[in-house]
């Protein structure tokens, strides 16, 4: 029997509904701390991941957000296998490619690509662009029509970059013309999957929606699906189909993007929303809730019983410390809108009579200011 996955080819979409694609249920990743001395030992572990759910269709774009430090990075790295996860299941075109070897993984490999976040760390400065992006072929074995080189050059006319800059190095190009670079390189194998990581954090605001719209062509021309990690909310909407918010290592809500931003039902999705600055013309008034947590997000080793958001939640009560909200659809949602809050808000991101502030310093400094 052979140790190498066979991969089925993905089909167009069932009842406008796109095939699942990737599929990740329970995924969970402990990073382990040791401590003691002279024989250090296991004392406990980061709970960077803990048990998400996500799926993305063929040819759909799947926006994850939250706040720094709640995971987005590690699920991403999990998926494309640059790290062992250490429970749940990850599949891939219908194949589980959890635990797969790095001999079962070489199909794979092609098919699902990454786009770091940081464009000056991500590229091997001691080699030159066309080298970057014909590394992956060569190591793949594949051998384009025409070229391995003409390959590059195409490549690179597709990014928005000169062919001739084949021959450069990295320290020759700016921060968004290294993050074309690293799109070419990922799109060098045609894989059906691209995990981009915080692809335009980095980079300054005057480039970013270059390159947010170079990703958006990529994906509408050559039908890729994508895993687009971002804090950034304008940049999702603008780019993803379907969002999942994530807190703590934990998906709170997952919906279309319309439900999300227009009627969204997690206490903390809330928030989230109402942080994005928006600018009222003079004859408009502030219609949108302003919410102010209290404190920092829980320590990822320790993180919260029940609910993790219930530490900064203004509606939580004792269920939420002893019972976890499984991530289910409510009522009131639509279909594929799913929410893991027991009490979850109205669907509106209208303002309310008065903003909610929980963090007791803030409001003191906002009374003495009146």
């Amino acid at each position: 029997m052979s140790d190498k996955l066979t991969l089925p080819k993905p089909q167009g979409p069932v009842d406008g509904a796109a095939e699942t694609l990737l599929s990740v249920e329970g995924l969970t990743k402990h990073f382990p701390i040791y401590g003691g001395f002279p024989i250090k030992r296991k004392v406990g572990a980061v709970q960077a991941v803990d048990g998400v759910d996500l799926t993305v269709g063929v040819g759909e774009s799947v926006g994850l957000v939250g706040e720094s430090g709640c995971g987005k990075s590690t699920t991403g790295r999990l998926i494309t296998r640059l790290l062992e996860p250490t429970a749940g299941k990850v599949t891939y075109a219908g194949q589980d490619i959890t635990h797969a070897s790095r001999r079962q993984m070489a199909p794979v490999r092609s098919e699902i690509q990454m786009i770091f976040q940081d464009p000056y760390s991500s590229l091997n400065p001691r080699q030159t662009v066309g080298t970057i992006i014909k590394s992956p072929m060569e190591v793949n074995g594949i051998n384009p029509k025409g070229g391995v080189e003409n390959r590059v050059r195409e490549l690179l006319e597709l990014v928005g970059l000169n062919p001739e800059h084949y021959n450069r190095f990295p320290h020759e190009f700016s921060g968004g013309q290294r993050q074309r670079i690293g799109v070419a390189r990922a799109l060098s194998l045609n894989p059906k999957l691209i995990v981009a990581d915080e692809p335009v954090s980095a980079l300054d605001v005057s480039i970013q929606a270059q390159v947010v719209n170079l990703l958006q062509k990529v994906q509408e021309e050559m039908g890729i699906a994508f895993l687009f990690i971002a804090h950034d909310l304008a940049i999702v909407r603008h780019f993803s189909q379907r969002l999942a918010v994530m807190y703590l290592g934990k998906v709170v809500e997952v919906g279309d993007r319309d439900s999300i931003y227009n009627r969204p039902r997690h206490p903390y999705t809330h928030a989230l929303l109402s942080a994005v600055p928006e600018v009222a013309l003079d004859d408009e008034t502030e219609d949108r809730e302003r919410i102010r947590l209290s404190g920092d997000v829980p320590s990822p080793i320790h993180p919260p019983s029940g609910c993790r958001f219930r530490t900064r939640c203004w509606k939580a009560q004792d269920k939420c410390a002893t019972s976890e909200p499984p991530l289910v659809q409510i009522s009131g949602n639509r279909e594929n809108h799913l929410t893991a809050c027991h009490f979850p808000e109205d669907p509106t991101t209208e303002a309310r009579d008065a903003d909610i502030v929980l963090d007791p310093a803030l409001a003191a400094l906002e009374k003495e200011g009146e």
